[in-house]
C-alpha cells in the first residue's frame, strides 16, 4: 500500500504522548489502542494526525479540508459523553465524502440497540436470549415468560460498563434494585435477558460485502473467587490487576466439536450480514453447556489494541498487526469507491 495521509479520530484525553518511556502498563493502559494504531501506521509508512474530538463537529470539517487525508481513522466510541451519537460522527464523514475506517452509520445504529439487534436477529433464526427492556424512570415489572436467573445490562452502552457479579439476578426485588442501578449510574434504559451459563466466546469479522471470519476465541477465567460467576465484567474488561489475580485470560477456543465451530463461524456472517456490518466487528456468544450458541451483542469498531482480542485472534489467523490496521485503511478505502 503507498503511504496514506491518515487524520485519525479519538477522545481528546485518549490521544497518547510522543513518548511513553517510564509509565507503567497501568498508565498506558486507557490509550493502549490509540497508541498502537498511530505508532504502527506511522511505521508502516503513513503520515498520521491525531485528533480530539468530542463536543464540536467543525474541527472533523475543518481538518477534512485544510488537510484534505486520504481517509479518515475512527477510533471515537462516543461523542458529547453519548455513545448512541458515535454513529452521527460517522454520518458526517459521510456526508463529507471522505473515506473512513470501520463501521458505517446504519449499521452502528441497527448493533448498538441490544433490544432491536436480537429482535432483528431472531427472524433470521439467530438463537438469542429471551429480554425485557426497561425504560428510564419506570419500575422494573418482570414479565411472566421471563424466567431467573437474568443478567441486568445497559440497553446501549458497550465495554461491560455497569456489568458486574451483582448484574446477575434471581429475584424481582434484586431485578428492580439492578435496573435502578443502571438508570442512575448510566443514565441508560436497562435490557434483562436470560442468563446463559457456559462460556465467553468472541468472533472476529473483517469485510465489507466479503467477509473473513477469524478463529474463534475465548474469554477464560481459571481463577474466580467462589460463587463468581464466568462473565466480562467491567473490572474483567479494565482492570489489569484484577485480571492477573483471577487468571482471566483470552485465546484460542479450546475443545469445540467442529460442528459447533462451523456453526459459530456461519452465524457470525449471518449476523454481520442481517446488522449490516461492515469494516471490522466482533460478536459477542454465550455458549451454553449443551453447545447451542447465544448471540449477545455485536460490536461496529471493537478494542483493536495490539493485545486485545481482535488482532491477537487475526494473529493466530497469520495476519500482523501491521497488515491488519492496513487491511482495515484499504477496505474503508475501497467502500467510497477509492481506486488502490
Amino acid at each position: 500500500m503507498k503511504p496514506l495521509r491518515i487524520l485519525a479520530l479519538a477522545h481528546p484525553d485518549l490521544i497518547p504522548p510522543d513518548n511513553i518511556e517510564g509509565l507503567s502498563e497501568s498508565e498506558t493502559y486507557v490509550w493502549k489502542t490509540e497508541y498502537d494504531v498511530s505508532t504502527t501506521l506511522r511505521a508502516s509508512g503513513h503520515e498520521v494526525r491525531m485528533l480530539g474530538v468530542q463536543t464540536e463537529l467543525a474541527p472533523i470539517r475543518d481538518a477534512v479540508e485544510d488537510w484534505k487525508p486520504d481517509i479518515v481513522f475512527n477510533m471515537l466510541e462516543e461523542f458529547h459523553g453519548e455513545s448512541l451519537y458515535a454513529q452521527n460522527v460517522v454520518a458526517l464523514l459521510e456526508l463529507l465524502r471522505v473515506p473512513y475506517t470501520g463501521c458505517n452509520p446504519r449499521g452502528m445504529m441497527l448493533a448498538r440497540g441490544k433490544d432491536l439487534s436480537k429482535k432483528l436477529l431472531k427472524y433470521h433464526r439467530v438463537p438469542a436470549p429471551a429480554f425485557a427492556v426497561f425504560p428510564m424512570g419506570k419500575k422494573a415489572r418482570r414479565p411472566g415468560r421471563l424466567k431467573f436467573p437474568l443478567i441486568v445490562k445497559s440497553l446501549w452502552e458497550d465495554a461491560s460498563l455497569g456489568i458486574a457479579q451483582a448484574s446477575i439476578v434471581d429475584t424481582d426485588e434484586k431485578l428492580a434494585e439492578r435496573v435502578a442501578f443502571i438508570h442512575k449510574r448510566l443514565n441508560t434504559p436497562a435490557i434483562a435477558e436470560q442468563y446463559i451459563e457456559g462460556r465467553e466466546i468472541y468472533v472476529g469479522v473483517l469485510g465489507n460485502d466479503r467477509l473473513q471470519v477469524l478463529p474463534v476465541w475465548e474469554l477464560s477465567f481459571s481463577n474466580l473467587a467462589e460463587g463468581s460467576h464466568a462473565i466480562a465484567t467491567e473490572k474483567v474488561k479494565h482492570d489489569p490487576i484484577y485480571q492477573e489475580k483471577r487468571g482471566i485470560l483470552q485465546g484460542p477456543a479450546q475443545d469445540l466439536p467442529p460442528s459447533v465451530v462451523t456453526k459459530i463461524r456461519t452465524l457470525a456472517k449471518r449476523i454481520s450480514h442481517t446488522l449490516e456490518l461492515d469494516g471490522y466487528c466482533r460478536i459477542d456468544f454465550r455458549l451454553s453447556k449443551d453447545n447451542v450458541p447465544y448471540f449477545i451483542e455485536a460490536n461496529p469498531n471493537p478494542e483493536i489494541a495490539a493485545s486485545q482480542e481482535y488482532a491477537q485472534a487475526a494473529l493466530h489467523a497469520g495476519t500482523s498487526y501491521a497488515d491488519l490496521l492496513n487491511k482495515i485503511v484499504m477496505l474503508g478505502l475501497k467502500r467510497a469507491g477509492v481506486e488502490l
